[in-house]
């Protein structure tokens, strides 16, 4: 199928954007690489898309005062292949590689993702373990807030009407971090049926444990995070699998198995069980 007739826009202010997403059917396309399969299938019919890659600083890395700012129309590619002026963290270049196939992350792009908040997306997951902070900018208005208060649910953000996502910031200690990450998928390039990340930065005392595709926001386990800094050892796959029933009691039991695993192998790519 094809889609539904639509206008398309490249406003080049923040003051632009907000006017032409005031009118009805009005959305915000990113990479496409999720809009753009609805809208041939007619799941999506947006009147008029608006696009960012106009606006300044939107394809930009940067670095400034302790923080890497990456702009949110950064494709994945890029970050894959490391094409920044300035050194990224490795989890991010290692997250990328295995999205979805190289066409797709050819076209799709960080903030397209994170506004879309699927819950099996990896840049969900990721940037809450690596504690990262998102710049949201309206019509006269800028915010920050922190990647793991962002996503409100599956699909469900705290962008307001009219808002967008400018930049993802991450302080550069991210760099020196160290980090496991782990994903199963039933075949390469699909979305995963779990995944799980964990990420130390010893010299701030900083501990973060998080797993992911669990059908709602990312769900942060601290407890077991700080118990993992301060012991070194890995807790061990039956803790793992009790703190995931408490914390997911309608999980069946296939789902149950399959989270446990991915932060099982999360763990043991840091601390070896």
């Amino acid at each position: 199928m094809k889609p539904a007739p639509f206008t398309h826009d490249r406003p080049d202010t923040a003051a632009a954007v907000a006017s032409a997403l005031a009118g009805d059917g009005a959305k915000i396309i990113a990479g496409g690489q999720s809009l753009g399969p609805m809208m041939n299938l007619r799941l999506a019919r947006p009147a008029h898309l608006v696009g960012l890659t106009a606006l300044p600083g939107m394809t930009e890395i940067t670095e400034t005062g302790g923080a890497i700012h990456v702009g949110a129309g950064v494709t994945h590619a890029r970050i894959e292949d490391g094409d920044s002026p300035v050194t990224l963290p490795p989890m991010l270049r290692h997250v990328a590689r295995g999205i979805a196939y190289r066409a797709v992350r050819n076209k799709g792009t960080i903030g397209g993702s994170l506004a879309h908040a699927d819950p099996a997306a990896d840049w969900v997951t990721t940037l809450t373990a690596l504690d990262a902070t998102l710049h949201l900018r309206g019509r006269e208005s800028a915010r920050q807030v922190p990647m793991r208060d962002f996503m409100l649910g599956a699909y469900r953000t705290a962008l307001a009407p009219q808002e967008f996502i400018e930049t993802v910031t991450l302080r550069t200690s991210m760099r020196e971090a160290l980090w496991g990450y782990d994903k199963i998928c039933r075949k390469v390039g699909e979305f995963a049926d779990a995944m799980a990340a964990l990420v130390l930065v010893p010299g701030e005392g900083y501990a973060r444990l998080v797993v992911g595709a669990t059908g709602g926001r990312p769900l942060l386990l601290p407890d077991l995070a700080a118990q993992i800094a301060r012991t070194a050892q890995h807790p061990g796959p039956d803790v793992l699998r009790a703190a995931l029933a408490e914390h997911l009691p309608e999980a069946d039991r296939v789902k149950l198995h399959l989270l446990t695993t991915a932060l099982d192998r999360a763990i043991a790519k840091v601390i070896p069980a």
